[in-house]
């Protein structure tokens, strides 16, 4: 009897470990919805590229613990409607334990919605501060980009630094130009400005003079420009072409090199703040973000043969902080939030992220640094 009690005792131990290893190699299914094609393709596809290049990588060392990383990346066309039906997708047949994306703010907040009632972590790529506020309705949601409120500040301060206290501001008729408007209208009072006039545009207008020369018009002394390419791009050569001399302030949504090249010589001269990306070699090595950027654009240019951009940027951030709450948490959607909630000190390209039960974005100012473009190139200023 006890020989067979040893035998079967030894059985039950060989099957809980061939039931274990089994468990050990299980698939994390994630998704990500992102704006390839449409409008905002110029975000879109750096942040596909640099998703794909991250988990080729990840799963090519072991993936998270052992386990393999399965991505599926949707593309919503820059519309919200398939934004909504890409994350019921993901979630309802897919079932997947969180969610990067979108691209842009509309797409994104098209989202939100869906992984709160199902209570999938979502982590947007876009800017918007209402893409993660007020907290207690975003419980599942974070992102990665700066808030429009820091990066208004980071404006505002230049520009009074400057003694340009009489601002001209337009913007694009869209989530991400209503957010920015929102939040230079609080920034430009806390530092001296005075919004002389404001002016707004859509995505997809091809020509904006009509505002701009009313711009030139208003005693303006400088000129602020909440949008992303095309539009972006296109304002830009409007404001030359009408010799308007006061300098031109752009945000961090041009941080990508289909700015300069859609905008051409025009661009020259833009300020804007932006992540450091587009400058870490100009950093100082002491910099504690050095390191990651110098490592991501490396990775990137010797995978795609092309360069980096701050929306491919903010892919990374996504996907790291994703993974470093995985690997405490495991294939937990709740545990996987409380992680994210949680994480603190974290390196990215886009910042330092301290995120907390309430503040789901985590990076201050120091996550922006202005810059110039000078014969086609980024400047450090």
């Amino acid at each position: 009897m006890r020989y067979k009690a040893a035998v079967l005792a030894a059985v039950l131990l060989l099957v809980a470990g061939l039931l274990a290893g089994c468990g050990a190699g299980k698939e994390y299914a994630i998704g990500a919805v992102v704006d390839v094609s449409g409008p905002a393709s110029s975000l879109g596809v750096p942040e596909r590229n640099t998703l794909q290049m991250l988990v080729d990588d990840l799963n090519a060392r072991g993936g998270i613990n052992g386990h393999p990383v399965k991505l599926t990346i949707l593309d919503n066309e820059s519309d919200e409607t398939k934004a909504l039906l890409a994350a019921k997708k993901l979630v309802e047949q897919q079932k997947v334990l969180a969610i990067l994306g979108c691209s842009t703010t509309g797409t994104s907040l098209a989202m939100i919605d869906t992984v709160q009632k199902n209570q999938v972590p979502m982590i947007s790529m876009a800017a918007a501060a209402k893409i993660v506020e007020p907290v207690q309705d975003r419980k599942w949601v974070f992102k990665t980009a700066q808030n429009d409120i820091l990066v208004a500040n980071k404006i505002a301060r230049y520009l009074a630094d400057k003694g340009l206290k009489k601002v001209a501001f337009l913007y694009m008729n869209n989530a991400y130009g209503d957010g920015g408007r929102e939040a230079f209208s609080k920034a430009a009072p806390a530092h001296g400005l005075e919004i002389v006039l404001t002016e707004k545009f859509e995505a997809t207008d091809k020509d904006m003079t009509m505002q701009l020369t009313r711009v030139k018009a208003s005693p303006a002394q400088a000129t602020v420009v909440w949008a992303i390419p095309p539009s972006a791009a296109i304002v830009t050569k409007n404001y030359r072409m009408l010799q308007i001399t006061q300098p031109l302030i752009q945000t961090h949504g041009i941080g990508n090199k289909d700015f300069i090249e859609l905008a051409g010589e025009a661009a020259n001269g833009v300020v804007f703040p932006v992540g450091k990306l587009l400058v870490a070699e100009q950093l100082p090595d002491s910099d504690p973000q050095k390191a990651v950027l110098l490592q991501y654009k490396q990775s990137y240019r010797a995978r795609f043969n092309a360069e980096p951009s701050t929306f491919g940027g903010h892919a990374w951030d996504a996907f790291n902080l994703l993974v470093k709450a995985l690997e405490q948490a495991g294939p937990d959607r709740a545990r996987i939030r409380d992680a994210l909630e949680n994480i603190k000190e974290f390196a990215g390209i886009t910042g330092i992220f301290n995120m907390s039960p309430q503040d789901h974005n985590g990076l201050d100012e120091r996550a922006l640094v202005m810059v110039e473009i000078r014969d086609g190139q980024w400047r450090l200023i």
